[in-house]
């Protein structure tokens, strides 16, 4: 796929970062995947977990560097990144991908394989795909809601859906790449290309300023400067939130109704495949 420059190697040899313009604290690369190691590292992650202001401290000028924060889980059974089946050499670029088409392709998929179940499920929509959500006006810079949503989850001791969250930085162009730059296989069996479903990310981050904040092994946590205020609005969102990952309604609420009252002002989203 299509990158930036990779700041990271540079990180091999100094790894204070101050040759990019950071002072970062002791960490480490990863370059490790499915296929046996890649040819340059894919992620920077600190040694200690995240706290509080953690994010805001490293975040912008990593990103002035060409490397965007996103945490990371390190304390779950898979382990941390270097144990997740990374697959970058087979993930395409989110560019190349329209997120209008891989939505109703998936929101298609999902319902034919529901035999017609899927006909309660999903009211007040049909078979046919009912199209993407309008854009919000965004009234909230995006990158505040995104340091907010990553210091809300570092400070809270008792979530257990991200275990250890450590800060991590990716050379990626934007906030939605981040999982494709990785190769990250969480929602494979929903998608075997993750950059598709970044395709969807990038449209979201146009429409609604989401930002991705966290990563486990199947979990995504996006931040949402401009959510849904209103049902219909948050149904006609929530219609893409079940194509994208269908198992937050079908292991979820159960009605894409219900789900839809949980998305009305919520500025963070949670996807998990099972």
């Amino acid at each position: 796929m299509a990158t930036l420059p990779n700041p990271l190697p540079r990180l091999a040899t100094e790894p204070s970062g101050r040759s990019v313009g950071l002072r970062l604290p002791p960490g480490r690369l990863i370059d490790e995947t499915r296929d046996g190691p890649h040819h340059e590292p894919l992620l920077w992650v600190a040694d200690k977990p995240a706290a509080p202001g953690t994010w805001t401290a490293l975040g912008a000028p990593a990103a002035r560097a060409g490397l965007l924060p996103v945490l990371v889980e390190t304390g779950g059974p898979q382990g941390a990144p270097d144990e997740w089946d990374l697959v970058p050499a087979h993930t395409s670029y989110p560019g190349d991908h329209d997120p209008e088409e891989v939505l109703a392709d998936h929101w298609e998929a999902d319902w034919a394989d529901a035999d017609g179940e899927s006909a309660g499920v999903l009211a007040p929509f049909a078979a046919d795909w009912p199209g993407t959500a309008p854009a919000k006006r965004l009234t909230v810079d995006p990158g505040t809601c995104a340091a907010r949503a990553a210091d809300e989850l570092t400070a809270d001791e008792r979530q257990s859906v991200f275990p250890e969250p450590r800060l991590a930085l990716v050379p990626a162009r934007r906030s939605a790449d981040i999982p494709a730059a990785l190769g990250w296989s969480g929602p494979v069996n929903h998608d075997g290309d993750v950059a598709r479903l970044c395709a969807v990310l990038r449209s979201w981050e146009d429409r609604f300023g989401i930002r991705v904040v966290a990563l486990g092994f199947d979990a995504l946590l996006l931040s949402v400067a401009a959510p849904p205020t209103d049902p219909a609005e948050a149904e006609a969102v929530a219609a893409e939130h079940f194509a994208f990952c269908p198992d937050n309604v079908m292991q979820g609420t159960g009605t894409l109704r219900a789900y839809a009252k949980e998305l009305v002002g919520e500025t963070t989203w949670f996807f998990w495949w099972d």
